[in-house]
């Protein structure tokens, strides 16, 4: 009788340890979560949001954004918060998909959208008609910079010789695409176009280059703001001339004299028999030419 009270008791202390161990394991876990839970930032306000890609130009409208909770205390300046301060407002900057509105980025109340919004104060914005190489295949697009060059007779020069030279000098685009113009028997046809962005003189210099002569422009790098004095490319200096990588001057320099060539003559072919007698060697040649 004592063995089965013995195996009893001892499986009573063994649900028992276990049931304790359980329940120090529960209130450990939870020990470990609550400083998690009590870390994690409580929502500071509201945000709005765009709810799509937005490009330059865009009026917002109120199927364009969204009203979030904003986490935490780290709030953007001019973080905007009340649907009524944005929509109707141009998008200045391309926004992305969840990006937050800030008031740096819609151009004024009343401003409206499109083009209007991108042209800086006291700037113009001037369409060019280019073609397809002009444009330098098409990698002139919104937010890139341009040298413009013209090409065009010199009118100082009595032979009117033909010069390149860039008239303008890290300008920005604004936009790029296509219009209809009618050629001359009077039929559509689509014409590229850059929109410029430049000064009211620099307006006037490009709107004479592009009935002058003709327009090319030179992608420049975004970092590369240092304007360059050029002294132009004329016709007679193309073969005979190169510019200096600094400084903008000519050294100039003929073609290669060209060495006049030497006939090369057939050579006699030869026929060498080599032969051995005892210990000496010997060794005949014989000329096929002969």
């Amino acid at each position: 009788m004592a063995a089965p009270r013995s195996r009893t008791l001892l499986l009573v202390v063994a649900i028992a340890s276990g049931l304790l161990a359980a329940l120090l394991a529960v209130r450990y876990l939870r020990s470990q979560a609550t400083p998690l839970l009590e870390g994690r930032p409580a929502s500071s306000g509201k945000a709005l949001v765009a709810i799509r890609d937005l490009p330059v130009g865009t009026v917002v409208a109120d199927k364009d954004l969204r009203v979030i909770d904003w986490p935490g205390d780290a709030v953007p300046q001019g973080l905007l918060t009340d649907p009524k301060t944005v929509v109707g407002r141009g998008v200045l900057a391309p926004m992305r998909l969840n990006e937050p509105f800030l008031d740096s980025k819609l151009a004024p109340t009343g401003a409206g959208g499109g083009m209007p919004v991108l042209i800086g104060e006291g700037m113009r914005a001037l369409s060019v008609a280019v073609d397809e190489v002009s444009d330098v295949a098409g990698f002139v697009t919104p937010g890139t910079r341009v040298d413009v060059l013209l090409t065009m007779p010199d009118p100082l020069d009595e032979k009117k010789e033909p010069i390149t030279r860039s008239i303008l000098q890290n300008i920005p685009a604004l936009a790029s695409g296509q219009v209809m113009q009618k050629d001359a028997e009077g039929k559509p046809m689509p014409v590229s176009t850059v929109t410029l962005e430049v000064t009211p003189a620099q307006a006037e210099t490009l709107a004479l280059a592009t009935n002058q002569g003709r327009i090319h422009m030179a992608l420049r790098n975004q970092l590369d703001t240092v304007e360059v004095e050029t002294p132009g490319a004329r016709q007679t200096t193309l073969l005979f001339a190169e510019k200096k990588a600094l400084g903008g001057g000519i050294v100039r320099r003929p073609l290669p004299s060209r060495s006049p060539v030497t006939p090369r003559l057939p050579q006699d072919e030869e026929t060498i028999v080599e032969g051995f007698d005892g210990g000496s060697r010997t060794v005949r040649r014989f000329s096929t030419n002969q």
